[in-house]
């Protein structure tokens, strides 16, 4: 890791990726600090701004937003001021204490009608509100703090059961059946994975937007059967392919948003690992076998 980023500053440190980025982090750093929203909220600027000066963090990580996709449908005003005003938020108490600000971002930001995998300087198109707001959280990270890092990862899994590995699982553990949609295609990405691809862009140095996620593609339809197959489920539990059919209150989906992870693999030297090799350990590892209680 470069060497000025010995005390770094998670935010969002209760979620997924902040709670497992913490962790590493840790291990590498004693001095890391983690800050769950009780302890800091990115959508209050004054109190942020005087946390950030008071500790003194030589990085600043943001996982924290307002990931609900159509939750942040219903309520924009919310979905706004999590991801774009607590990015900017965050984003300034970084720059006004001297220190790089790393942000967390997502694969809808784009439209979804690429028939390649998207690469960091393809425009984002964002089809809702969740993705507009992400996309301008981005914007407004990029335009005022000069030492930034935008992290794009995609599908995102761990131990969580709001994922949609973990949906997948529980609904096959219960017999199913299950229908999954066929036409939604991705790039899913084991968070300890995604954690670990952090810790090594921090070595670099580098700024800009940088895609992390497991190599490959797969639809949704395929994620659910390649649970179910190293789970040893996929010839109990009936399982079908659906097409996406628009539903009230459900936000639109891009059709296909795999990302591409050329640029993090030549700036770190090691390629993302595929996805299903990824899957078939956190399914055989004590969590993933069903250690979320």
């Amino acid at each position: 890791m470069a060497g000025d980023e010995g005390r770094p500053l998670i935010v969002g440190a209760g979620g997924l990726l902040g709670r497992t980025l913490a962790r590493r982090l840790e291990d590498l750093f004693p001095d890391t600090i983690a800050a769950t929203r009780a302890e800091i909220d990115i959508t209050d600027a004054f109190r942020l701004e005087a946390e950030v000066e008071r500790l003194r963090p030589t990085v600043v990580i943001n996982c924290a937003a307002w990931t609900d996709v159509d939750g942040c449908t219903r309520d924009p005003v919310t979905a706004f001021a999590a991801n774009a005003d607590g990015a900017e938020n965050v984003a300034r108490a970084a720059a006004g204490a001297g220190c790089r600000v790393v942000h967390l971002s997502t694969d809808f930001v784009f439209d979804g009608k690429a028939d390649r995998a998207y690469t960091e300087s393809d425009s984002p198109a964002p089809l809702q509100e969740y993705g507009r707001s992400k996309w301008e959280g981005e914007k407004r990270v990029a335009a005022v703090a000069p030492d930034h890092l935008i992290v794009r990862t995609a599908w995102m899994y761990g131990a969580s059961e709001r994922t949609f590995v973990e949906k997948i699982r529980r609904r096959a553990d219960a017999g199913g059946p299950l229908s999954v949609v066929g036409d939604q295609h991705g790039s899913p990405t084991f968070v300890e994975d995604l954690a670990e691809g952090i810790v090594r862009l921090l070595r670099t140095g580098h700024r800009g937007i940088v895609h992390v996620a497991n190599a490959g593609r797969c639809s949704r339809f395929e994620l659910a059967a390649a649970v179910l197959e190293e789970t040893g489920l996929r010839e109990r539990v009936p399982l079908r392919s659906i097409p996406t059919t628009p539903q009230p209150g459900v936000a639109p989906r891009p059709a296909f948003a795999a990302l591409d992870t050329t640029v993090y693999a030549r700036l770190t030297g090691t390629p993302m690992r595929p996805w299903r090799e990824a899957l078939r350990d956190y399914l055989r590892s004590p969590v993933g076998g069903g250690g979320l209680g």
